[in-house]
């Protein structure tokens, strides 16, 4: 097995037996995950190996949220305690948690009845107010962003800024730039294929459609709180029809929360062809707003800015072509297309999330 874990040393700190079977889970983008049987029983084991999540406190922190998550009754999976009481355990430099493994299965937006879309931005407007409650506030106060933030590796570029709470919104002049740049770079990879003949005609619609939107630039974001901060279908398991556990914690932190309820709708709902399921967007943003307490101007503004977000940004093309990483290529089609078809619905999109 590839970066197998160091399992005899790993489970020496805890009280969960000895290794059975170890068997990775393939989904992540960023960090490794394992399902590990035991002795004792089965288990999640995190390999946190992002260097940009990866530091123990940070870890330590998120852990902490997600227990105090758990006594509000939010449905998290704490991690187990090893057998001196810390919920981290660094081997070789690296830092592991162990987690106890949680049945269930991930469910697109597609998958999701009028009620559970409803039921789903109740979830997240309780993840927000319980971390409101929960969490310190000394972060807002001071303007500082505890976590490595960003929009997730579904939800925007992993990427992204640390500080997002106060960022500007994207530059029209850079993304021209960085468009000009990735143009090259497609015309240079050989073999040409279907992906790059995709990737030049998306590239070139947006150059169009920034030369006529570049007015619109949103100032810096709104009302900010702590946020888990990677809100998709991947983090998120349901057993039968309600919600069993949000997972992957890695980007909690201080970011502009009802940014962070509009990203994730964009995830869910969005079709294959790249439009939004506004109907089930409505019944989601409804129960979103009402849950956290947000106001429809809060929605508005986020919806704006999300709208931009999407329009400036290429973080896709930017793993296949710099770096060489084809995993997030199907997410290609689908996500470009929406932020062309978002320019076009705007108004109606913007309904969908305050009325």
């Amino acid at each position: 097995m590839p970066h197998a874990p160091p399992l005899g040393a790993l489970l020496r700190q805890y009280a969960a037996g000895s290794a059975l079977t170890c068997e990775p889970v393939d989904q992540g983008l960023l960090n490794r995950g394992y399902r590990l049987c035991t002795t004792r029983g089965r288990y999640f084991l995190k390999h946190h190996f992002d260097p940009e999540t990866a530091a123990p406190a940070a870890i330590a922190r998120q852990h902490r949220a997600t227990q105090r998550l758990a006594d509000l009754g939010v449905p998290v999976a704490p991690p187990l305690a090893g057998r001196d009481g810390r919920t981290v355990a660094v081997v070789g430099g690296h830092a592991y948690a162990l987690h106890p493994w949680i049945e269930g299965r991930h469910r697109h937006g597609g998958q999701l009845t009028a009620g559970q879309c409803g039921r789903l931005g109740a979830l997240l407007g309780a993840v927000h107010a319980g971390l409101e409650r929960v969490m310190p506030t000394e972060g807002r106060a001071t303007g500082a962003v505890p976590a490595k933030a960003a929009t997730g590796a579904l939800s925007g570029s992993p990427a992204g800024t640390s500080a997002r709470a106060l960022a500007r919104s994207a530059d029209p002049a850079d993304t021209f730039a960085l468009i000009d740049d990735l143009l090259t770079r497609v015309r240079r990879h050989r073999p040409a294929d279907s992906f790059d003949e995709l990737a030049r005609h998306r590239l070139l619609e947006r150059r169009a459609l920034l030369e006529q939107h570049a007015d619109r630039r949103p100032p810096r974001g709104g009302s900010v709180g702590w946020v888990h901060g990677d809100f998709h279908p991947f983090n998120l398991l349901y057993k039968g029809d309600a919600p069993a556990a949000i997972v992957d914690w890695d980007r909690l932190g201080i970011q502009p929360r009802a940014e962070e309820a509009v990203r994730a709708a964009a995830i869910f709902f969005v079709r294959p062809a790249g439009a939004l399921d506004l109907p089930k967007v409505r019944k989601y943003a409804r129960a979103y707003r009402r849950t956290a307490g947000a106001t429809p101007s809060e929605l508005a503004a986020a919806v704006h800015r999300v709208w931009w977000e999407r329009l400036n940004d290429f973080w896709m093309l930017r793993w296949h072509y710099e770096r060489g990483d084809t995993r997030a290529d199907p997410q290609f089609p689908a996500a470009s297309a929406l932020a062309v078809w978002w320019t076009r619905e705007y108004d109606a999109v913007c309904d969908a999330f305050v009325e």
